[in-house]
C-alpha cells in the first residue's frame, strides 16, 4: 500500500563534475512542503537504495575514487543561452519539436511518474546524486504523482509539461546525436547446470564497492567504477577473462545457469532479463553492480580487425558470428573486461529497472549521459531517420523520461531507447543505430539567469549500452 510521506528538508549542493542542470547557484534547502502531496510506495527492501549505495564508507570509496582514478579526462564548461564552451542548451518553443502535438502526452506523464516516487524515495535516504535534479523537478513531480492519482486526461498531461517546462535544444560540435535501443530478453535458463545450460549468472559479491554511485557510472564510465575491498584497502576487481576462469569460484554467486557464454553476455549488454526456467515458471534478473572496468564494444573490435563488416553489425548477426566461431568466442568477450552482476526480482517487483530502482516504460524510458542530463528529465527524442520504431510524423518523435544510464551511453545528445522485452522488442533494438536530437525539458525556475555553469566529461559517443 503506497503512504504519502512528506520529505525531510534536503540541502541542495551539487559536486563538481554533476550535470549542468546541478549547480543553480550554490545551495538550494528544498523545503519539506514542496513534496508533501508526493505519494510514495513502501520499499519494503530497501532496493531502492541499494541500486547505488556502496558497501563501504563514504569516505573510503570517495579517497578510492580519486587514487584510482588519476589522470581523468579533462572537463568542458557547459551553458545555457551562450556559448562559452563545448555544449550549448538553447531554448525553443514546444512547436519547434516534430510531432509533439501528435504525441501521447499522458503515456509520458505516467512514465515521469514512476521517477517522481523513486527519487523521492532515494533522496528521503540521502543519496547524493539526486541532489543534481533540480528544486523545481521536484516540485512538478509532487504534481504529476496527483495528475496521475486523479486521472488525468492527454490534454491535461500535455498542459502539464508546457506549463512546467521550457524545451531546450542541445547544441554541439557534431551537430546531431546518436540513438541506440536496448530490451530485457527473454532467456532459457535453469536453476542447475548441466551439459545444456553451464553458463553462470552472479549475484553481486559481498566484497563489490562502489567507487562512483551506480547513476554516474555512465558519465564516469571511462574510470574504475567499482572495485574489490580487501582487508587492506582495496583493489580493482578481476576482469571478464579473470572471472570466467574462476577467480570468484567458492563463493556460492550462481543463483541461475543459461545455455552459454554468448546469452550471459548480451544479457549483461542490456542490464536485466527474464530467465524462462526448464520445467516451466520464470524468474526476472536486474542489474546489482559490476566489476568496474570500462566497458569495450565487441562489435567495434571485430570491425576494427576486418573480421566483420561495419554496414551488417547488429545485435543478432553479432550473435550469429559469435555461435559461429565458437574457438573464438571467449577471447572477443574478454576484450570486454566489463562484467555485470545480478539480482532476482521478487514476484511481486516491477521490472525491469533503471537507476535508482524506477521501472521502464517501453518507448518513454531513456538511458542518458548524466554528466548532462539529470535522472528524472523529461528528454524529447526525434529522429527522421528513425522510423521502424513508430511514432509520429514519419520518424521516431516522443517525450520520454531520463530514467537509465550505461557505460557506453556517453556525450550531450546520446540516449539509448528502452523498448520492452522480449524478441519483437530484441528485434527493434537491435537495428537503431541512428542519428537524433535531444530537447531536455528544463522546469521554469531552474535556469534564472543567463548562464548555468557546469563541468562534463569530453568523451566520445559510445556504441553500446546501457548496463555495462
Amino acid at each position: 500500500m503506497a503512504r504519502f510521506e512528506p520529505l525531510r528538508p534536503l540541502r541542495w549542493s551539487a559536486p563538481r563534475g554533476a550535470c549542468w542542470t546541478c549547480r543553480m547557484g550554490g545551495a538550494i534547502v528544498l523545503a519539506a512542503a514542496l513534496l508533501t502531496t508526493l505519494a510514495v510506495a513502501a520499499d519494503k527492501s530497501g532496493s531502492a537504495a541499494r541500486a547505488y549505495a556502496a558497501p563501504t564508507g563514504k569516505k573510503e570509496a570517495v579517497t578510492a575514487a580519486k587514487t584510482m582514478n588519476k589522470g581523468a579526462p579533462a572537463t568542458g564548461q557547459v551553458t545555457i543561452g551562450q556559448v562559452t564552451g563545448a555544449v550549448k542548451f538553447e531554448p525553443v518553443n514546444f512547436e519547434a519539436l516534430s510531432g509533439w502535438a501528435e504525441d501521447d502526452h499522458l503515456a509520458a506523464l505516467t512514465a515521469f511518474a514512476k521517477s517522481c516516487t523513486r527519487l523521492n524515495n532515494a533522496a528521503r535516504s540521502g543519496a547524493e546524486t539526486v541532489n543534481s535534479s533540480p528544486a523545481e523537478l521536484f516540485g512538478a513531480c509532487a504534481e504529476a504523482v496527483d495528475m496521475i492519482r486523479r486521472g488525468a486526461s492527454a490534454a491535461e498531461a500535455r498542459a502539464f509539461f508546457e506549463k512546467r517546462f521550457t524545451p531546450h535544444r542541445v547544441v554541439h560540435a557534431a551537430g546531431s546525436g546518436l540513438l541506440t535501443g536496448y530490451y530485457e530478453p527473454v532467456i532459457e535458463g535453469s536453476r542447475t547446470p548441466d551439459e545444456a545450460f553451464s553458463a553462470p549468472v552472479l549475484k553481486r559479491p559481498a566484497d563489490l564497492m562502489n567507487l562512483v554511485s551506480e547513476s554516474e557510472r555512465g558519465a564516469k564510465a571511462e574510470q574504475l567504477t567499482h572495485a574489490r575491498r580487501t582487508p587492506e584497502g582495496w583493489e580493482p576487481y578481476p576482469t571478464r577473462q579473470e572471472i570466467d576462469q574462476g577467480a570468484l569460484a567458492g563463493q556460492e554467486l550462481e543463483f541461475a545457469y543459461l545455455r552459454d557464454p554468448v546469452d550471459l553476455f548480451f544479457m549483461q549488454v542490456q542490464g536485466s532479463g527474464r530467465i524462462a526456467l526448464v520445467g516451466g515458471g520464470s524468474v526476472r534478473v536486474t542489474y546489482d553492480g559490476k566489476n568496474g572496468h570500462p566497458y569495450t564494444s565487441i562489435g567495434r573490435y571485430l570491425i576494427d580487425r576486418g573480421l566483420f563488416p561495419a554496414d551488417r553489425m547488429s545485435l543478432n548477426s553479432l550473435k550469429d558470428w559469435l555461435r559461429a566461431h565458437p574457438d573464438r568466442t571467449r577471447d572477443v568477450l574478454w576484450q570486454n573486461k566489463s562484467y555485470v552482476f545480478f539480482r532476482e526480482l521478487a514476484a511481486d517487483e516491477p521490472g525491469p529497472l533503471g537507476v535508482f530502482d524506477i521501472p521502464l516504460t517501453p518507448g518513454r524510458s531513456l538511458a542518458v549521459d548524466t554528466a548532462h542530463h539529470a535522472i528524472g528529465t523529461p528528454v524529447y527524442v526525434s529522429s527522421a531517420s528513425l522510423t521502424h520504431a513508430g511514432g509520429n510524423g514519419g520518424g521516431f518523435h516522443k517525450l520520454m523520461i531520463a530514467q537509465d544510464v550505461g557505460s557506453a551511453i556517453r556525450g550531450p545528445e546520446r540516449g539509448d531507447i528502452y523498448f520492452g522485452s522480449g524478441s519483437d522488442a530484441g528485434a527493434l533494438a537491435g537495428v537503431t543505430k541512428h542519428q537524433g536530437n535531444l530537447f531536455a525539458l528544463l522546469p521554469h525556475g531552474a535556469l534564472r539567469g543567463t548562464a548555468v555553469e557546469a563541468e562534463t566529461r569530453a568523451t566520445p559517443a559510445g556504441v553500446r549500452r546501457a548496463s555495462q
